[in-house]
C-alpha cells in the first residue's frame, strides 16, 4: 500500500501537475486526427517545465520542451484524416489488441515498480516514467500513421529520462554524468521517423502503416 500512499499524499496542484502530461499523451494515443497531436504535443512541451520529476538540469528540460514543440509542428504538418488507409480491414480487430497488449505492458511495469521497497518520492517518479513508457507503446500500436510515431517515440524518451534521473538520484555517490544523453537519442529517433513519414507520403503517396504492404514497397 505504500506505492498507493506515495501518490495519495500529494497535493491536488502536484497531481495536475503530474497528470497533466499523461493526460495529453493518452488522449494523443486514444484520438486521431493531425489537430489532436499538434495540441497534445504542445500541452505536453507547457508541463515539461514544471515536472521537476525529470531530474535533469534547466538546459536539458528546456531541450525536451522545445522537442515537443517541434513534434507539434512536424507531427500537425499533413492532415492524415484526409486520406484513409488503403489496408482498412481489420482496423477495429488490430486497434483493440494493441490496446490490451499495451495496457497489459503498463500494468506488469507498475506492479514491478509497487513491490519495490522505495520511498514515495522515488516510488512516484519510477511509476511516472513507466506510465509514459507505457503511452508511448500504446501511440505505436494504436495510430498507425508513420508522422505520428514522433509523439510515441518522444514519449518513451522522456520515459526513460524520468526513469534515468531516478536511478542517479537514488545513488549514494553521484557521479557526473551526461544529461543530454537520453534527449540526444529520442531527438535522433524523432528525426528518423519523421524523415521516414515524409519519404513515405512523396514517394508512396501515404503515410499509413497498414499500406505498407498493399503498396509493396
Amino acid at each position: 500500500m505504500h506505492f498507493l500512499d506515495a501518490w495519495r499524499e500529494l497535493s491536488p496542484l502536484d497531481l495536475v501537475r503530474l497528470a497533466a502530461p499523461l493526460a495529453f499523451m493518452a488522449f494523443a494515443a486514444i484520438v486521431p486526427g493531425r489537430r489532436v497531436a499538434r495540441i497534445c504535443a504542445l500541452g505536453v512541451a507547457a508541463s515539461i517545465p514544471f515536472l521537476r520529476e525529470l531530474g535533469a538540469v534547466p538546459p536539458v528540460a528546456a531541450g525536451w520542451a522545445v522537442l515537443w514543440a517541434t513534434i507539434a509542428w512536424f507531427a500537425g504538418d499533413v492532415d492524415e484524416g484526409s486520406r484513409r488507409p488503403i489496408a482498412s480491414r481489420a482496423v477495429l480487430e488490430t486497434g483493440l489488441f494493441g490496446f490490451v497488449l499495451a495496457l497489459a505492458l503498463v500494468g506488469l511495469l507498475i506492479a514491478a515498480v509497487a513491490r519495490q521497497d522505495m520511498s514515495p518520492e522515488d516510488a512516484r517518479r519510477a511509476s511516472f516514467g513507466v506510465a509514459f513508457l507505457g503511452l508511448g507503446i500504446a501511440h505505436l500500436m494504436l495510430r498507425r500513421h508513420a508522422r505520428r510515431a514522433a509523439l510515441a517515440f518522444a514519449a518513451l524518451g522522456l520515459g526513460l529520462q524520468v526513469l534515468d534521473g531516478a536511478a542517479w538520484s537514488a545513488q549514494v555517490e553521484i557521479e557526473p554524468r551526461a544529461q543530454w544523453s537520453v534527449l540526444l537519442a529520442t531527438a535522433i529517433g524523432v528525426t528518423l521517423a519523421l524523415r521516414i513519414a515524409t519519404a513515405r507520403e512523396r514517394g508512396a503517396g501515404t503515410g499509413w502503416v497498414s499500406d505498407a504492404h498493399d503498396l509493396h514497397d
